[in-house]
């Protein structure tokens, strides 16, 4: 049985999600934790960590599943929408900038 969790639109390049994704794919769940709750990357990691507190409270709730057995199974994070501006550049042209959103899925499952 898995336990899974998205979160989307959030405001953070995919690559600094990636960074601190791959840290806990395969921990225990609460190896999982305590390494997001000492990563340098606070605004990835803070991220990160609210879609598994929300994967383990699904597994908990809704799977009636035993939080000790818990592993990370799959993570990812995916790119979202781009959100495009425009800046006066020189000699009166536009230059663009780019706001990058992410998707973070978290899927948790037992271990046997």
């Amino acid at each position: 049985m898995e336990a899974k969790a998205t979160a989307k639109h959030l405001r953070i390049s995919p690559i600094k999600v990636k960074r601190v994704i791959d840290l806990i794919k395969g921990k225990n769940l609460k190896e999982a934790k305590d390494i997001l709750e000492f990563t340098s990357n606070n605004r990835a990691s803070h991220y990160v960590k609210k879609v598994v507190n929300s994967a383990a409270a699904n597994a908990e709730n809704n799977h009636n599943m035993n939080l000790d057995s818990l592993y990370v199974f799959h993570a990812s994070a995916n790119q979202g929408k781009m959100m495009r501006r425009y800046k006066a550049g020189s000699m009166g042209r536009a230059n663009p900038i780019i706001h990058r959103t992410t998707h973070i899925t978290v899927v948790l499952k037992e271990r046997e």
